[in-house]
């Protein structure tokens, strides 16, 4: 597995890392918990060293399956988590919306620590810009916990170029989490340009299009009331059917390169920027193997303009509304 280095702070990573949101159930019924155990070490044994968490997801339960799956591994690693919710501590129950005042930052984090087994974050993110709270005032606190120990890198997530100045202006941030792949591309207009000045690094989640790029959706897929698909515009009936045309693309180039749709999608994400690194994410450990070989694919100019070349219009909003205005501030 390649490693990089994300941006200019040089917390260093393999390309490909394991998003780990849907161990925890985000998509449908909640996987065993002994079996996720099992497919975040496999992944290790694969070479992935990034993995990515957040305390929102469960709440809780996926710090605890990701703490205990890499405590044996904790040096060989980097966890990323969030904060960013207004959740109880104690009980994990959902308050409101957002919240990123520092005092409950410093509670949330001391969560974080005891759940993911471990004295240190690697990568602390700010799961959503907070409106009500100063983005200096979440630097303010993230250099805090940094100087104190308990983390060692600031990242943010969904955060537009206006906030990525601002924080990054009052501490260093490492890293972007935000989603962006062959069919969510808005990123390339003015967010990357600014991490590419500002020397930050990119970590795209759904690098897959939440499954959409593998070639394994159709226009006859339907998803249960507890998939988070089930309220995306994007795989609605029609919009799903539309999309298609993107995916086609992707399975011509795969088998002229004895690889997987999902791999092409990767490697073109790979391609981009060298400090660019995807976190797809799956609960079964044969994507996983699929996902982690997409390291050694590698695309030619050729290649990649036959993709630019494509003619298709992505139809459909990424997230549902409400979830929409929370994100690019």
């Amino acid at each position: 597995m390649q490693i990089r280095k994300l941006g200019n702070a040089g917390l260093e990573v393999s390309a490909i890392g394991l998003g780990c949101m849907s161990v925890s159930g985000a998509y449908g019924e909640t996987p065993d918990r002994a079996e996720m155990i099992r497919l975040i070490r496999r992944a290790v044994e694969l070479g992935v060293r990034f993995f990515d968490t957040a305390e929102t997801y469960g709440p809780f339960t996926n710090e605890e399956i990701v703490g205990e799956a890499l405590e044996p591994f904790r040096r060989q690693v980097v966890i990323a988590t969030k904060f960013g919710w207004d959740i109880d501590p104690v009980t994990g129950v959902r308050r409101g919306a957002l919240n990123s005042r520092p005092e409950h930052v410093k509670v949330a984090v001391e969560g974080m620590l005891k759940r993911l087994r471990t004295d240190c974050i690697d990568l602390l993110y700010q799961h959503r810009v907070d409106p009500d709270v100063p983005m200096e005032d979440v630097a303010g606190v993230v250099k805090e916990l940094i100087q104190e120990g308990k983390a060692r890198h600031f990242g943010l997530s969904e955060a537009g170029a206006g906030s990525i100045r601002r924080a990054h202006a009052a501490h260093p941030v490492t890293a972007l989490q935000s989603e962006y792949s062959l069919w969510t591309r808005e990123p390339e207009a003015e967010i990357i340009p600014t991490l590419e000045e500002l020397g930050i690094g990119l970590v795209p989640y759904s690098p897959l299009g939440k499954g959409f790029l593998t070639g394994r959706i159709d226009a006859t897929t339907r998803f249960g009331s507890s998939d988070l698909r089930s309220r995306i515009p994007r795989f609605e009936p029609d919009a799903l059917k539309a999309n298609l045309a993107l995916v086609d693309v992707l399975r011509r180039l795969a088998q002229g390169k004895g690889a997987t749709p999902a791999q092409i999608a990767l490697a073109w994400l790979l391609a981009r920027k060298p400090w660019i690194a995807p976190i797809p994410g799956t609960t079964r450990i044969s994507r996983l193997e699929e996902n982690a070989a997409a390291a050694s694919v590698a695309l030619t100019p050729d290649d990649l303009q036959q993709i630019e070349d494509a003619k298709f219009t992505v139809r459909g909003a990424r997230y549902p509304e409400e979830l929409m205005r929370m994100s690019g501030r």
